[in-house]
């Protein structure tokens, strides 16, 4: 990927604002992007991620405030909904990306025939016409025209196109598949300021890592939406948040932004419990003597005092978190599930020849590999819900199982309602408990009369969620369960399923999601499957050795066993996690209070010092030695906690990096 060089501020948001009748998304946004700049983009859905992209390429209109950039800087905006546009392939429709060096190949071609001209008719070729091809030439050659062709087909293959799917016209594809089309179309035009808005929702392991790599090369500005944390954590070097209208950003990486948000909740809540305690005192002061005569001056002090507090405003919890707890299912067999034999093709082309592949209770099982190899056949195949061509499909005793899809609308009706899609689903006995289940889900009021046809891509994979877990399974098949939606439900269904008693079998490209979930993991690739016992670095690890043998399935007993292990493991180290960051907060704000403790010692012994300077001082003796004595015993104190205050400072910096 080839880009120009830039330095300083690319594009920079002034006051801006955007509002519609009924709700105002943000305002006052202020926002400088430069060079280098890799800015996560953070929010619940909803709050105007999206449309902040949209106003800051220039797509959408401020409703107040502008967006300045400079006259040269290109900014380039992925969106993910994108319409299929005519009959262009997809290799043809990135190709346009570089109309501009097709303009100057033609003005070349064309200066190139009329300096031919010259040469037959024995002329001297005129020097303006001369430094035209010359200036034409530079800037073809600069810009990578005579390697456009080799970058487009490096950028598609970079996504995942192999050469027939390159070949295949827009509307053919999927919208994933369209999606990518438009990433790759931003990547080989390079432009100086990357507007992106869920880069990775629809790619795969692979091509994340390809992708990651091509953004690390990137020398321009990036603004990113993505609830991949992983990715976040790799690539963002500041954090803005927008939160009901509020827009917060923070400088560092993204596991900075999460303690310092978590810092500044402290802190409010803090000061807002303080705040309220002297209130209350005050407020019981009135009340005892508001009756009283002689107190009538003082009650009426107290009440107009209580009057200009400002109060300590808390952050709205906007996330209002989806209350996700999956029923406890009822006990199954040893033996979950097994596909012995299995063969599937789509017309001409073979998927699986004879695969073997079996689960057992309580594995949680990752299927990795490319788009195209196989996974979701697999997925669906376990799950019931695709036929195959030859062998067997076995449950095992008691297995019930419950499929997630990764497009909603596969199994979600868009004539329907939300209420009216949970009662498909449901029994007598579910009917009174619906709504209240909807509502953990975060569907209330008129939201459950909305058709599915008007919800969006998180509304959808949340009621998909709801849907699925109206009942207790004890056998879970999901399709990409993370996708659509933000980093708060995340966290959430990731803490779910990590509680989940029964077995669960899923397909991600959310890494931490993986490496919080999997205990084994399976890589389909060329029809054929290879076990990994562990989760997606175990994984990482074992493929750069060489890993297990395709096929193979893990020794009786054993996955079980690693499982357990591996569950203990995670669950050891989150709450290690959380114990550090526990001790990090504990730490600032000791540092906080060793701070303010010096700084009165300094003060305090500048007023002794002033004093025991004095002459008149020393005629009493008695006061002198008592004075100079509080003097020493400051300057101790002093010295005690600059030491705590350096060993606690360098202990915080090393316990942070």
């Amino acid at each position: 990927m080839i880009d120009r060089t830039r330095n300083g501020m690319l594009l920079r948001l002034e006051g801006v604002t955007r509002a519609f009748p009924t709700r105002t998304l943000f305002t006052g946004v202020d926002l400088v992007v430069n060079a280098g700049d890799r800015i996560g983009l953070v929010g619940p859905n909803g709050a105007g991620k999206t449309t902040l992209l949209s106003v800051a390429s220039g797509a959408e209109a401020p409703d107040a405030g502008r967006v300045v950039r400079p006259r040269d800087v290109r900014v380039g905006l992925l969106r993910q909904e994108v319409d299929p546009k005519g009959d262009e392939s997809a290799r043809e429709e990135v190709g346009k990306a570089l109309e501009a060096l097709d303009r100057l190949e033609r003005e070349l071609r064309e200066l190139e025939a009329r300096i031919a001209r010259h040469g037959e008719a024995g002329e001297e070729v005129p020097d303006e016409l001369a430094q035209r091809w010359d200036r034409a030439h530079a800037a073809f050659e600069f810009g990578g025209g005579f390697e456009r062709e080799a970058r487009v087909e490096r950028v598609l293959a970079g996504l995942g196109f192999d050469a027939a799917q390159a070949g295949r016209p827009l509307a053919a594809l999927s919208g994933g598949w369209r999606v990518r089309v438009e990433l790759a179309k931003l990547l080989v035009s390079a432009p100086d300021v990357l507007l992106l808005d869920e880069p990775t929702n629809h790619l795969d392991l692979p091509s994340i890592e390809w992708f990651e790599a091509t953004l690390a090369a990137f020398r321009g500005g990036v603004v990113l939406i993505s609830h991949d944390r992983t990715f976040l954590r790799r690539h963002v070097t500041r954090v803005a948040e927008l939160d009901q209208g509020r827009f917060t950003v923070t400088p560092g990486s993204f596991d900075h932004y999460l303690a310092e948000r978590e810092r500044r909740r402290e802190q409010l809540e803090a000061a807002r419990a303080q705040q309220d305690r002297e209130r209350a005192q005050a407020e019981r002061l009135i009340e005892r003597f508001r009756y009283k005569a002689s107190k009538a001056r003082m009650v009426q002090s107290r009440i107009k005092a209580l009057g200009r507090i400002e109060r300590v405003e808390l952050p709205v919890e906007s996330r209002k978190r989806i209350r996700l707890r999956i029923p406890e299912p009822r006990r199954s067999g040893e033996l979950v599930l097994r596909l012995h034999g299995i063969h599937k093709r789509y017309g001409e082309r073979r998927v699986y020849e004879g695969v073997e592949f079996q689960v057992r209770r309580g594995e949680r099982v990752a299927l990795v590999g490319p788009n195209g190899a196989g996974k979701s056949t697999l997925l669906r195949i376990a799950a019931g819900v695709l036929a195959f061509d030859a062998g067997e499909r076995v449950l095992g005793h008691q297995v019930e199982v419950a499929f997630y899809a990764q497009h909603q609308l596969e199994v979600l009706d868009p004539a329907r309602g939300v209420l009216e899609e949970l009662e498909r689903v449901a029994q007598t006995e579910d009917v009174p408990r619906l709504r209240s289940h909807l509502g953990a889900f975060l569907f209330s009021g008129d939201d459950v009369a909305k058709k599915v046809s008007v919800l969006s891509g998180g509304e959808k994979a949340r009621l998909a969620l709801a849907r699925m877990l109206l009942r207790p399974a004890n056998f879970l098949v999901m399709d990409e369960p993370t996708n659509h939606l933000d980093l708060a439900a995340c966290e959430v269904l990731e803490a779910a399923l990590g509680a989940y008693a029964g077995t669960l079998l899923f397909i991600s490209h959310d890494r931490s999601l993986i490496e919080a979930l999997a205990t084994r993991v399976v890589e389909v690739r060329d029809g054929a499957l290879t076990d990994h016992l562990g989760g997606f670095e175990a994984w990482r690890r074992s493929s750069a050795a060489g890993g297990a043998a395709p096929g193979a399935p893990p020794a009786e007993g054993a996955a079980p066993a690693a499982g357990a292990a591996a569950r203990e493991e995670r669950i050891a180290r989150r709450e290690g996690e959380k114990e550090a960051a526990r001790r990090l907060a504990r730490g600032r704000r000791r540092l906080e209070a060793l701070e303010a403790e010096v700084a009165a010692h300094e003060l305090k012994l500048g007023e002794l010092g002033a004093k025991l300077a004095d002459p008149e001082l020393w005629r009493d003796g008695a006061s002198a030695r008592a004075l100079e004595a509080e003097h020493e015993a400051l300057r101790d104190g002093l010295a005690r906690r600059y030491a705590e205050w350096e060993a606690l400072a360098a202990e915080l910096e090393a316990e942070a990096g």
